[in-house]
């Protein structure tokens, strides 16, 4: 059996929240959309700020699995800009998964909540995150999203 790839950490983003807005059950389930308001970020080398304007666009299924397809900017203290799309799924125990979206808190160890994030940037310092696979992790807080994403190597 061939060795599996490395992981080697990229960055932790720390992003604030507002409440959802509800747009209603739709062919592919109840959509929802979560304002994304700001936040910081960290890595080994480049850390800044989440910059608001972005959000979260979610469908959520009767069954309570949610995709997502989060897109926002981040900013590093040099001033570049990089253009994040995050896309996942999070699912959880049916009473989990109801707290979670009523905006309880829950134990993130209870919520399996995993994304591919591609990058976009023209600053130099990120190229390898934009030429990478890329792989994140996620953990919900009432008005806080906790992301740390891997290169997969």
């Amino acid at each position: 059996m061939p060795d599996a790839p490395n992981l080697v950490f990229a960055l932790e983003a720390r992003v604030q929240v507002g409440a959802p807005v509800e747009i209603g059950h739709t062919l592919k389930g109840q959509r929802r959309v979560v304002p994304i308001l700001g936040g910081t970020f960290e890595g080994p080398s480049l850390r800044g700020v989440v910059l608001g304007g972005g959000a979260d666009w979610q469908i959520v299924h009767a069954d309570g699995l949610s995709e997502l397809d989060s897109r926002y900017t981040l900013q590093t203290t040099a001033g570049d800009l990089v253009y994040v799309q995050n896309a996942g799924v999070r699912h959880a125990a049916r009473d989990v998964m109801r707290r979670l979206l009523d905006g309880q808190p829950v134990d993130p160890a209870a919520v399996y909540f995993r994304t591919r994030a591609t990058f976009e940037t023209a600053a130099p310092d990120w190229a390898r995150l934009t030429r990478s696979i890329v792989v994140g992790d996620g953990e919900r807080y009432p008005s806080e999203v906790v992301m740390r994403f891997w290169i997969v190597e």
